[in-house]
């Protein structure tokens, strides 16, 4: 009966954007977000790593939905990410090894990132193979937006400068004529100021964090959108298995 229902594609692409930005409206994904966000590169970089992750492994989740057994789909899901976590990992040291350094341990973990993981059990598990993808694809626009955002206050605040390390990302397909990215601090200099190096910490990263989830929950509800749905345990991957062991726990006694 699901597979029957009218999907509309328009709104399972934008979706992601505002209305269930997966960082800013469901705070899925604050750990990469607010480790990787440290400059607009970095960021962009694990955001289109992590959406590469999402189309295809929602395409093969859905594609395999039928013969996935519903008591062994967690591993199932954890399985498919995690190969083509591997490949997108191996393609970022063979091209772009600079972005492999800069993100480290955090580009393998895309492997548990909530995110994908969710959208695996929310949507690729229940939804044809094309709407998968489009929903994988929403949300990792989404994602990528949320992280440059982040990345270009903490950046331009933290460290004066902007789209700094530009060149070791796309210089090696691209041209830049020896573009390295925006250099503020000469003129902060000339002014008698300097960098605030807190916005590149945890500590800025928590405060610029908060400040834009307040601007993009402001702006939905002027639009009129009504508030993300608090995540609890129903909203984890796992509470069904957690639910029929509590209840065998329950029975046991």
């Amino acid at each position: 009966m699901a597979e029957k229902k009218k999907i509309n594609y328009g709104h399972e692409l934008t979706k992601g954007i505002l209305k269930e930005n997966p960082v800013l409206r469901l705070v899925l994904g604050t750990c990469p977000t607010l480790a990787t966000s440290t400059s607009v590169v970095n960021g962009v970089g694990m955001g289109i790593a992590a959406t590469i992750v999402l189309i295809c492994s929602n395409v093969v989740i859905s594609a395999l939905r039928k013969v996935i057994p519903a008591k062994a789909r967690i591993p199932a899901y954890i399985v498919v990410i995690a190969s083509f976590v591997t490949m997108v990992q191996m393609l970022v040291k063979a091209f772009v090894p600079a972005l492999d350094q800069s993100l480290g341990v955090f580009l393998p973990l895309i492997v548990v990132n909530c995110i994908i993981l969710g959208r695996a059990e929310a949507f690729a598990g229940k939804n044809p193979v094309l709407a998968s993808a489009v929903d994988g694809l929403g949300m990792g626009i989404g994602f990528t937006c949320a992280l440059f955002c982040m990345g270009t206050v903490r950046e331009i605040l933290g460290a004066g400068t902007f789209l700094s390390g530009i060149d070791t990302m796309i210089g090696s397909f691209v041209d830049l004529k020896g573009f390295t990215g925006f250099d503020f601090t000469p003129f902060l200099e000339k002014i008698h100021l300097a960098p605030m190096t807190l916005f590149i910490l945890p500590a800025g990263g928590f405060f610029v964090f908060g400040i834009l989830m307040a601007c993009v929950n402001r702006l939905a509800s002027e639009k009129g959108l009504k508030k993300a749905d608090q995540i609890g345990c129903e909203g984890c991957p796992h509470a069904a298995i957690c639910n029929k062991h509590s209840e065998e726990e329950a029975c046991a006694q």
